[in-house]
């Protein structure tokens, strides 16, 4: 299943299909199938100018965003704090060393800032190499001294380095609460990724207060079009169609309700 999803990921992300429909509009022109090629290549150019000049991802995304919301009050203790990986550069850390973090990562400077207004509470990091070659040491591992850096002791500290994805997050998350004996935790990720996630715990029975973090939109875009930031709708798009995707595959394999 997580090879078989990279692999669809691969095929299914936006760019992908307009590269492949303008192929395929190619080669049918080619062929001699020139209303066929035309067709495929007009197919190609909408879904381009919507990925580039529309706010379409953006609201796709935003939707996802407002689904969870941070607790009006911090709650008055919590026993540990759930933070789900993927907010690293595993190849340029690989390449360079150090700690290279991504566009999320708000998952750590807010784990970490919970972590100080809870000194008390558990934290655990589930994360593995979520790579398609696996030859990274894994995120929980990897980021280790990060916390360090911050006065997080060791013994606050739980790795859970054998995640690839969220499905695992969840499943690996519910044997280290069982075994530590530890239960109603904050729970952090970016707030696209929350629906997803808490689903997920849901499955597992596991009781988590949400904390979502790393908001991508503003919460009151429309659909409109946008020429001023065709990179960013791009990004958003592509980031947004691969949550919806992954929403519909966990729940037709029946890992969510």
């Amino acid at each position: 299943m997580f090879y078989l999803s990279k692999i669809v990921w691969l095929v299914a992300q936006p760019l992908s299909l307009v590269f492949l429909a303008i192929l395929l509009a190619l080669l049918l022109s080619l062929a001699g199938w020139r209303r066929s090629g035309f067709l495929f290549s007009s197919l190609a150019a909408l879904m381009l100018f919507v990925t580039l000049y529309t706010t379409t991802g953006n609201v796709l995304l935003q939707r996802l965003e407002n689904q969870a919301v941070r607790p009006q009050q911090h709650p008055a203790s919590v026993s540990c704090i759930i933070m789900l990986g993927g907010a690293i550069e595993n190849d340029v850390m690989d390449a360079r060393g150090g700690i290279e973090f991504n566009a999320a990562a708000d998952r750590y400077t807010q784990t970490v800032n919970l972590a100080l207004k809870y000194p008390h509470a558990k934290l655990i990091v589930s994360g593995g190499d979520g790579s398609f070659s696996g030859r990274y040491e894994g995120e929980a591992k990897a980021t280790e001294g990060f916390f360090a850096d911050f006065g997080i002791t060791a013994e606050r500290l739980i790795k859970e380095n054998s995640s690839r994805n969220t499905f695992e997050n969840s499943a690996n998350t519910k044997d280290v609460l069982s075994a530590n004996g530890l239960a109603d935790c904050l729970l952090v990720t970016s707030a696209f990724h929350m629906p997803r996630a808490m689903a997920l715990f849901a499955k597992m029975g596991i009781s988590v207060v949400p904390y979502p973090v790393d908001y991508r939109t503003t919460g009151k875009t429309s659909l409109s079009f946008d020429f001023t930031q065709p990179s960013l709708n791009a990004q958003n798009m592509a980031t947004a169609v691969r949550e919806w995707l992954a929403i519909i595959a966990y729940r037709l394999a029946g890992r969510t309700k």
